[in-house]
């Protein structure tokens, strides 16, 4: 059968970009672990010296000090994308719908302290931003980020029309963005059975469970798509039905956060 072409890795940045986003990260650490600790009261004045830096260098990566939390928050968004579009090393591919599940979980499951860490930062952003809405608009504008970036992949990896691909989108970012809401408003541990990994799981089926361009083989719908036949379903692999466990996947306890914080 054919397949889709499978796409060609981006070229590896510049040592002085790597640096730059390093610095760019390390900065959002620091900013992230000060918002959660004294919430909107925190200046960009005490997020530069804590990190080591001018004010003026701090300016020169970030234009307001809620700003700063961004590159943390999109590190995890671009390793679950980068994860999400890595063909499959099995020969036989797995329905883009379980594909969304497993990234997920990696995704939001914490493989070291320092990711739980992120996580925990992650939840101290969240319950500052009621009182700062510069802050909640930084967290709303990486997940609309995420969204943008996550349609092409989806699109390649289902065949979908266009605008299937962008109601699938959508829909998974939106429960990876809400799972970590809803583990945030309690005080559950970042990998324990009400963590964030574990509500991705409930939220990423109940949000995607009427689209059925989801239960085809991962890139295998791409020339269905070509076709006209890219939301074409199968017997028994509805979303969220009994054909195949509800689309079902195991836990796999490994990866970083995302939305979600970067490592």
């Amino acid at each position: 059968m054919p397949t889709a072409p499978r796409p060609t890795p981006p070229p590896r940045p510049s040592l002085t970009a790597r640096r730059k986003a390093e610095t760019q990260l390390e900065i959002a650490r620091t900013a992230a672990a000060l918002f959660a600790e004294r919430g909107a009261a925190v200046t960009a004045d005490e997020i530069a010296r804590a990190s080591g830096v001018a004010l003026r260098t701090f300016y020169r990566y970030f234009r307001t000090k809620e700003d700063a939390v961004a590159p943390l928050l999109a590190a995890g968004v671009r390793q679950w994308l980068d994860d999400l579009a890595t063909p499959p090393a099995a020969p036989d591919a797995l329905p883009v719908r379980e594909v969304l599940e497993r990234t997920a979980l990696r995704a939001l499951t914490p493989a070291d302290e320092p990711a739980a860490e992120a996580l925990r930062w992650t939840r101290g952003l969240l319950r500052a931003m009621p009182g700062d809405p510069a802050l909640r608009a930084v967290w709303h504008r990486v997940h609309h980020d995420s969204e943008e970036a996550l349609r092409p992949v989806l699109a390649r990896l289902t065949g979908a029309s266009p605008s299937a691909a962008r109601l699938a989108a959508a829909a998974a970012n939106t429960a990876m963005r809400v799972a970590v809401e809803e583990w945030a408003a309690g005080d559950g541990a970042p990998d324990g059975p009400q963590g964030p990994a574990a509500l991705v799981v409930r939220t990423m089926r109940a949000l995607t469970a009427g689209l059925p361009e989801l239960d085809g083989a991962n890139g295998a719908n791409s020339v269905n798509g070509a076709n006209g036949r890219g939301g074409e379903q199968k017997p028994g692999r509805r979303g969220g039905g009994e054909g195949r466990g509800s689309g079902r996947a195991e836990p796999v306890q490994e990866g970083s956060a995302t939305g979600t914080p970067g490592r």
